[in-house]
């Protein structure tokens, strides 16, 4: 959901316009699920320990993103033109990549960061902001957008901040519809 309206805000103000039409918007909603999908090969001591990782278990944690790639790689060489597989790819690879080149895996800065990883990094870390984690409370909407525009720059495309800075409602809309265990939220498209 946060990728979807924060994709349609783009298309919406003609950002992008090489690349986010309609079809990127309904892609990146589909595909945006498959961004941790290398965690299947992460072992669950790991996924599953209570506290901080050590940093032995954090580099192999940072391996999911190179892990999900190429599982998706697998699969697309059996679709080469399928737009959902190669989103997914370019999601799965470069979603923890930050605007300064401080990232993982492949350490990339700027614009060089595919598009639907820059949208993703985004969606993910509001999302980890605002969860209740076995090892922190959930933070409110208003101090995890504080954290990010803080960020924009160093960890996020700062044209994408502005975006979402625009849009902050309706991201604080979808996490309370999410984690209140209500249905689905309805998000609609902008005009």
């Amino acid at each position: 959901e946060y990728c979807k309206i924060l994709a349609s805000h783009l298309l919406k103000r003609k950002l992008y316009p090489e690349e986010v039409d309609a079809s990127y918007v309904e892609t990146i909603y589909q595909a945006a699920p498959l961004h941790d999908i290398g965690k299947v090969a992460i072992s669950d001591a790991i996924l599953r320990k209570p506290g901080k990782l050590t940093d032995e278990e954090f580099e192999t944690m940072k391996r999911h993103a190179e892990f999900g790639a190429e599982t998706l790689r697998r699969v697309s060489a059996q679709y080469p033109d399928n737009a959902f597989l190669a989103m997914g790819i370019a999601i799965a690879s470069s979603h923890h990549e930050k605007w300064n080149g401080m990232g993982y895996p492949l350490g990339l800065k700027a614009e060089a960061i595919p598009l639907p990883g820059r949208i993703m990094a985004i969606a993910d870390v509001y999302d980890a902001l605002r969860s209740k984690r076995c090892y922190k409370e959930g933070f409110s909407h208003e101090k995890s957008m504080g954290i990010m525009v803080n960020d924009a720059g160093t960890h996020f495309d700062p044209q994408l901040i502005e975006v979402l800075s625009s849009i902050e409602k309706e991201f604080n809309t979808i996490h309370e519809a999410w984690s209140g265990g209500a249905a689905q939220p309805v998000i609609t498209s902008p005009d």
